[in-house]
């Protein structure tokens, strides 16, 4: 191949946007040569790379778009510390097929336990399996509803938290909802409903999600659509912050409680 028709291929290469066929050109072309592939194998090569590049870009561009707090990933949680975890029934949401369905993913314990690295592992994992993330704390969520609601823009940011396939909201339950928040929420979990799914960590069981939306009925319809088909998952552990304060002697073990005196 002469320098010209190098610098031709390349041009349709730039031209088609297959851009890592075009920068690995010539190592390829050196790969398909010792491999003694045939043309048909060597075009299935050059694909391959392309695809693998494109697919690369498309989960790196994702993961930024979808705003997780922190990496973390499956492999790294520690369900040895969290017993109460059914790992088959985690690996279970984390095929995504509650995301094809439209359905919700519910994670319930105190403060610590892993909800959190739950569902930013399981977010990183559909966006590799090709669905749309969007991770966002309840507060944040809650607010931005009430400011669009206020400036005349809330089927704006309805849409916006809509449009993903999965939408993860973070410690709900923390702080107290107002009314008209309450309200809010609903008609987005009303959008979302069987279209799209949703994953809550929640510090509160849904028992208490009357006083945290501060209108028992509005929670009532929130569970209602939450709860309708969903995979729920209660963590009954110790905090891991605590755990490794105790262990490096920051923390006391609390006492036992005294037994009662006898006659």
């Amino acid at each position: 191949m002469t320098v010209d028709d190098h610098d031709h291929l390349e041009r349709m290469l730039t031209r088609l946007k297959l851009t890592a066929m075009r920068d690995q050109l010539d190592s390829l072309i050196d790969e398909a040569g010792r491999r003694e592939l045939t043309i048909r194998e060597a075009l299935t090569l050059f694909c391959e790379r392309e695809i693998a590049r494109k697919d690369q870009r498309r989960i790196d561009m994702s993961f930024g778009l979808a705003r997780f707090p922190f990496v973390r990933d499956l492999a790294s949680f520690d369900f040895g510390a969290q017993p109460s975890i059914d790992k088959a029934q985690i690996r279970e949401i984390a095929t995504g097929r509650f995301i094809a369905n439209g359905e919700a993913a519910l994670f319930l314990g105190p403060p610590g336990v892993g909800k959190t690295h739950l569902a930013v592992a399981i977010g990183r994992e559909a966006i590799v399996a090709g669905y749309t993330v969007l991770f966002v704390p309840a507060t944040t969520l809650v607010a931005q509803l009430a400011k669009a609601h206020a400036e005349g823009r809330l089927e704006e940011r309805l849409t916006h938290f809509a449009k993903p396939r999965l939408l993860i909201v973070d410690e709900l339950g923390y702080l107290p909802f107002e009314p008209d928040a309450a309200h809010l929420f609903f008609q987005l979990v009303s959008r979302r409903y069987e279209k799209g799914a949703m994953m809550v960590t929640s510090n509160r069981a849904v028992g208490e999600w009357g006083s945290v939306f501060g209108d028992p009925v509005v929670a009532t319809a929130i569970l209602d659509r939450l709860l309708h088909h969903s995979q729920v998952v209660t963590i009954r552990g110790e905090s891991y912050r605590l755990r490794e304060k105790r262990r490096s002697g920051l923390l006391q073990k609390p006492a036992p409680a005294p037994l009662p005196a006898t006659a």
